[in-house]
Order: structure tokens, then C-alpha cells, then sequence
């Protein structure tokens, strides 16, 4: 199945200003922002949106409390959204609403969601650097660095992480039903997959907990760089908002990263340059800690991940 990767996600919050603040000022472009909400969108169209806790339209929320109501993936094409609709049916209510898409929940209770992609293709210059020996970088006369440059506008949405009370049941339902791949694996905690839409390491990664703590960890967007990560975060954080983790550069994925805390009761990641793989990609497995999880990290976190083991 040709799922493309997160299109959307959805939040029920106690606070929609909060968030709306938060999310225009990480360099989202805003969408019908009133005091109910708002949709808050990369530069390819995939977005974040906030809602009111409240709000009767949204999905159910999980026995947690969780504050995401929905994971809207994006499809290729109408042929894909029918395959899912079809493959997903044979055990489950799944709706079609009125706007094209479909609606159901995985095995582990989370509501998901599928429309034809809304993802727009974009064509933008890389992050240029200028290496001793190497052809390419920047042109002579022109420089790097833009003490003016305004906030970076994330490119697209990238991961979200599920809290999951049983990781071998949530990972069978991506792969067996949905055609997920494996990337990588902490064989202590959980995989990081991938749809077969994306060469992306991962667009979902699956921690297992107790019960009491299933929802989401953090959902991350890409940036166009390390630097303009870099640009961003201090920008962000120049604001009044709390780092939690990072700057660092993970191993499995290898992208630069930089997480804050957020009003949605989840984190919040800014990322840059991750790895890309074909089915020709052997997954790695180590247990999960802090000498295999990152390169660096310049907040020298102990635990491998913030806030340390969640058992």
C-alpha cells in the first residue's frame, strides 16, 4: 500500500490559545485560528491541528486521556484509500466521512485516519556547505549566515511516537495489515517503521508501557537542515519556550534533533537530515540507551530517552 506518511494529526487541549501561540510561533503557517483552534501547516501542507478538548466532532479520546484524537495518513491515490478501506473492513467499522477520507482505529485503540495525500511536491535548494576539497557548497561572495533571516518554516510533517501497552500487537497491525517496514528496532522498547509510500527511516516509532501511559510521546517536524534546525530551536527557545531534549543527532535515523515541552501535553520535535532506505535496508536491534540512541546531545541527558526509562 502506497501510504505516503503523516498527513495530519489531531489534538483535543485544554488550552487552544496556548497552542495556537506555540505552534505559529515553531514557524507554522496558520489556518482559521479562532479561540476554538486552529490548523497549523508546514510548507507542504501537512499539518497540526488543535481543538478544543471539548469539541463534539472530535474522536473519542483514549482511556488515558490522551490529548491526540486522530493520525491522518496520507495516501497516493484513490486506488491506495480503497485498498485500505478494504483490507482494514474485513475486521473493523471503518467510515467513510464527507470528505473522501476514511476513519477507523488500529489495534491498540488509536483512531486513524486516510485521505489521498494532501502533500504538495516542493523543489528547494538544499542546505549549502562549503567542505575543504569537496565540489559544490556555496557560491564565492556568498555567505551563510543571515543574522535577519526571519523563523524557518518547518518543510513537513515528520514522526509521531506511540505510548503502547503491547508492542508486538501494535507492530503486527502496521505490518501485516498496513504493509509498514521495519527500519530499525530497540529491542527493548520498540520499532521505528515506516509506510512503503517513503524512503523516511521512520514515521512512526512504538514504545511499549504500561497501560495508564499509552498515548504520545512527541511528534516531530522535519527542517531543511541542520542549521536552519539549529536557527529555529534558538529562536524557539528565544521565545520562552522549554527545551526538554537536545540540540543532539540520534544514531537510528541519524537526524539532528531538538524536542521542547508543549502545552498539547506531548513534546515537540524539530529534526533535520534523516536517513532514507529502500526494502534492500537490513534492520539494525540493539537495546535501547543512551551510548545507542545518540551521537551527541548537547543537553547531556543521562537516560538514553527524556525523562528516562518509561517502566
Amino acid at each position: 500500500m502506497e501510504i505516503v506518511g503523516l498527513d495530519c494529526l489531531v489534538f483535543g487541549v485544554e488550552d487552544t490559545v496556548a497552542c495556537n501561540e506555540y505552534l505559529q510561533d515553531a514557524g507554522l503557517i496558520a489556518q482559521n485560528v479562532s479561540e476554538s483552534g486552529g490548523e497549523f501547516a508546514a510548507l507542504d501542507g501537512t499539518s497540526v491541528m488543535i481543538r478544543s478538548v471539548d469539541d463534539q466532532n472530535l474522536p473519542k479520546p483514549l482511556a488515558t486521556n490522551s490529548s491526540l484524537r486522530k493520525t491522518i495518513y496520507g495516501v497516493a491515490d484513490t486506488a491506495t484509500l480503497q485498498a485500505v478501506y478494504d483490507e482494514l473492513s474485513k475486521d473493523r467499522s471503518v467510515e467513510r466521512l464527507a470528505d473522501g477520507s476514511i476513519e477507523t482505529t488500529d489495534d491498540s485503540g488509536f483512531c486513524l485516519g486516510f485521505r489521498v495525500t494532501v502533500r504538495k511536491k516542493l523543489q528547494l535548494n538544499g542546505e549549502k556547505i562549503n567542505s575543504p576539497g569537496a565540489i559544490g557548497g556555496r557560491a564565492v561572495n556568498e555567505i551563510g549566515a543571515d543574522p535577519d533571516a526571519g523563523t524557518p518554516t518547518p518543510i513537513t510533517l515528520s514522526h509521531v511516537v506511540y505510548f503502547v501497552p503491547d508492542v508486538k500487537k501494535a507492530e503486527s497491525f502496521y505490518i501485516d495489515r498496513l504493509g509498514f517496514r521495519v527500519a530499525d528496532r530497540f529491542t527493548n522498547l520498540g520499532p521505528f517503521l515506516r509506510p512503503q509510500g517513503t524512503l523516511d527511516h521512520h514515521c512512526l516509532f512504538l514504545i511499549e508501557t504500561p497501560p495508564e501511559m499509552q498515548g504520545v510521546e512527541h511528534f516531530t517536524f522535519h527542517m531543511a537542515g541542520p542549521s536552519e534546525l539549529l536557527r529555529a530551536g534558538k529562536q524557539f527557545q528565544d521565545k520562552g519556550y522549554e527545551t526538554f531534549w537536545g540540540p543532539g543527532r540520534h544514531i537510528f535515523g541519524s537526524n539532528y534533533f531538538w524536542y521542547f515541552n508543549s502545552p498539547m501535553n506531548v513534546h515537540f520535535e524539530l529534526d533535520a537530515d534523516m536517513d532514507l532506505h529502500d526494502d534492500n535496508w537490513q534492520p539494525r536491534a540493539v537495546d535501547a540507551a543512551k551510548d545507542t540512541s545518540q551521537i551527541f546531545n548537547f543537553t547531556l541527558v543521562e537516560n538514553w530517552q527524556p525523562g528516562g526509562d518509561p517502566h
